[in-house]
């Protein structure tokens, strides 16, 4: 067959979910015809699409080299790239679509800038903010501020979460101790859901009371409706630029007060919101002229953790048997960016004989361990000091601190849950103070838990107290042995203190805003 033909064939593959043979037939394309744009774009697609990463990136850069404007490659690019930490290079490739590309790609493009902004190490505060209206601007367009029913004096306030994340223990254990703590004498528990309701197994303590509300599927100006018509008094995102689609419903302005809680990293782009919130280590008063909302800071932290679910039992470090120490870290791929791996092997050859762990869903595939492996060589780190694995099953997957003395975070996208987890685990995770909000997530965590010690005042001292543990590897078994329960009551684990003060936040802010 000629180099179209199997392209077609592959084509169909690839829309019949047959992704290897596709990835086969696309291959065959390309060897008849190097010059084939659609045949380099279709293996694109396909690799990224199996999660092949790297392999998608050599791909796309093809079809790209064959045809410099095609913008749907660029798109899809960007992805591959974000995916293996190279967020600036992803971030390059939206930018070039913005500028270029018709409405719908255009809008894609400014939305994947606005979520990835924080991530980015290019990108300052202002940056990120102009990325952010840029974005929420273009939504605006078309939406107008819907009216809402007088509220009815006396009545319960009734808060509406809206999450898509109800599903997932590991990302509710960061914000269902604080809806579980509900005083419901005084306040309505609504779960706006998509995709998946809350259960118990994501830790949701069954209240009659509550009321949940699948969405998955409706459209935002319905949605808006529907919270307009039964009286949500307090609507609080759960989601931010995580679950990206749902943001713009808070153009609508459907309930009288709005908060966004999580997801954000720093400004929503969103002026009409009464607030951001967030506590003085993420958002200090100083940078307070980069957001669009007010930020609004609770007095310790606001990321609270409830361990509501099994997790392994906490172990001596490693190093006292193996005879070296382990550094690791089980963030995800597109946080661990160049200036990451810079670092991190600043460290490791700072402590010679110290072997780095990494763990997540993307190192399952060998190309993508590969790009790894390469960015460490090209800073001096040979393989045999890596240990490069994919994901496992959440249990199994906590249970690699056991094989790890000392974590390290990721910047300028902090680990949060993770964070959390390594602490639980026994583990120290060290961090510093960076400059904005995502690279300060961390230290919000370990100033709230009593380990502010693993929290460096900037990047020098995170490599430098990285190198100083690693040569003291007997100086770690007694802390581990104990953090657990001494991090288990402080504000880092009390969601229901948490709870109370967003309860006052909730009712004083409707009560400014109804008061004639």
């Amino acid at each position: 067959m000629e180099a179209k033909e199997l392209c077609a064939v592959a084509d169909r593959l690839h829309e019949a979910g047959k992704l290897a043979d596709a990835i086969t037939q696309y291959r065959a394309a390309v060897r008849a015809d190097p010059g084939l744009y659609l045949g380099w774009y279709g293996l694109g697609c396909a690799l990224y699409t199996s999660g092949a990463f790297a392999d998608a990136v050599a791909a796309l850069r093809r079809a790209i080299k064959v045809s410099p404007n095609a913008l749907p490659a660029r798109a899809t690019l960007g992805e591959a790239l974000y995916a293996l930490g190279q967020v600036t290079d992803s971030n390059r490739n939206y930018v070039r679509i913005a500028r270029d590309a018709e409405p719908t790609l255009r809008q894609l493009a400014l939305g994947n800038i606005a979520c990835a902004a924080p991530s980015d190490p290019s990108m300052d505060n202002a940056a990120i903010r102009r990325a952010r209206e840029a974005w929420i601007a273009a939504e605006a367009v078309s939406i107008v501020p819907i009216p809402r029913k007088p509220r009815p004096p006396g009545e319960k306030i009734r808060i509406g979460y809206l999450g898509a994340f109800f599903g997932s223990k590991n990302w509710m254990k960061g914000y269902m101790g604080v809806i579980n703590a509900h005083d419901r004498h005084r306040f309505e528990v609504n779960l706006i859901a998509d995709r998946a309701v809350p259960s118990a197994g994501s830790g949701y303590r069954d209240n009659e009371a509550d009321r949940i509300w699948g969405i998955t599927g409706v459209p935002n100006d319905k949605l808006a409706a529907l919270i307009a018509e039964n009286g949500i008094d307090v609507l609080v995102d759960l989601n931010g630029y995580s679950y990206q689609r749902r943001l713009p419903l808070l153009l609508y302005r459907a309930a009288p007060v709005q908060f966004s809680w999580v997801g954000m990293y720093g400004t929503t782009g969103i002026a009409g919101l009464d607030g951001v919130i967030g506590d003085a280590a993420v958002a200090p008063e100083a940078e307070e002229i980069f957001f669009s909302e007010p930020v609004v800071r609770v007095r310790h932290t606001y990321l609270t953790f409830d361990m509501f679910y099994p997790v392994p039992d906490v172990v001596p470090p490693p190093c006292l048997t193996n005879g070296f120490v382990t550094f690791g870290s089980l963030a995800s791929a597109y946080k661990i960016t160049d200036q990451v791996i810079a670092a991190w092997s600043r460290i490791l050859r700072g402590v010679p004989n110290a072997r780095l762990l990494l763990r997540n869903r993307n190192l399952g595939e060998p190309c993508n361990r590969a790009d790894f492996a390469a960015r460490f060589a090209a800073q001096g780190i040979p393989a045999e000091r890596l240990i490069l694995e994919g994901g496992a099953e959440h249990f199994e997957f906590l249970r690699t601190y056991d094989r790890i003395d000392i974590a390290l975070d990721a910047f300028p996208y902090n680990g949060g849950t993770t964070t959390a987890e390594a602490i639980w685990q026994g583990v120290p995770i060290l961090s510093f103070d960076g400059d904005r909000w995502a690279s300060r997530t961390s230290l919000t965590i370990l100033r709230a838990a009593g380990l502010d010690a693993f929290a460096a005042r900037d990047m020098a001292g995170f490599v430098e107290t990285g190198i100083r543990m690693g040569r003291d590897p007997q100086a770690l078994a007694e802390p581990r042995r104990t953090q657990r329960a001494r991090i288990a009551t402080t504000p880092a684990f009390d969601p229901a203190g948490l709870c109370r003060e967003l309860e006052a936040l909730f009712e004083a802010t409707l009560k400014a805003n109804i008061s004639p």
